[in-house]
């Protein structure tokens, strides 16, 4: 008789996905436009501009950016547009909302890139454990995604699971 260890998760069809592993790099960050109108309630068109042309959008290359105005004013939606046309050549991503909406659109376009094909009649396990910030949103869509061809689909850690779905 063998005393050799064997690694049965290791050696199964078992497919784990962890989308701490898909978390991409860049700093989130916030611009609050209250102090780009004036007396930070009312958006005076050319003074807006003029704050636009004179700020340094330099300093959001590679962000992750979320538009926002703590201010209770009425804002215009072509005011974010004319925003996100100085971002569009810096930034990664442009959102409109607060850091967690800005996480579940990065998630989103991350699980609507995902590819299913390796994950086809396999029992999947989604690590839940994450030291980075994923939406609840994104296991939602991993789901969605995953049930149409998945074999089983479970929740946590190879020794420790929650069984979610199982094809019949």
């Amino acid at each position: 008789m063998s005393d050799e260890i064997v690694n049965r998760v290791a050696n199964s069809k078992l497919k784990t996905i962890d989308l701490e592993d898909y978390y991409p790099k860049g700093e989130r960050t916030v611009i609050d436009i209250k102090h780009w109108l004036f007396h930070e309630l009312i958006l005076k068109e050319s003074d807006f501009r003029e704050h636009l042309k004179n700020h340094d959008w330099s300093k959001y290359k590679d962000h992750f950016v979320a538009l926002s105005c703590s201010a209770d004013a009425i804002i215009p939606s072509w005011a974010f547009m004319l925003i996100t046309t100085y971002l569009a050549p810096v930034a990664k991503k442009t959102v409109v909302g607060n850091l967690s909406d800005l996480e579940n659109s990065i998630f989103q376009e991350i699980i609507s890139n995902f590819k299913i094909e390796d994950y086809t009649e396999r029992p999947i396990i989604i690590k839940g454990c994450a030291n980075k910030p994923i939406p609840q949103t994104a296991y939602i869509q991993l789901i969605e995604k995953l049930q149409p061809v998945a074999k089983s689909i479970m929740f946590g850690e190879a020794c420790s699971t929650v069984p979610l779905f199982k094809a019949k």
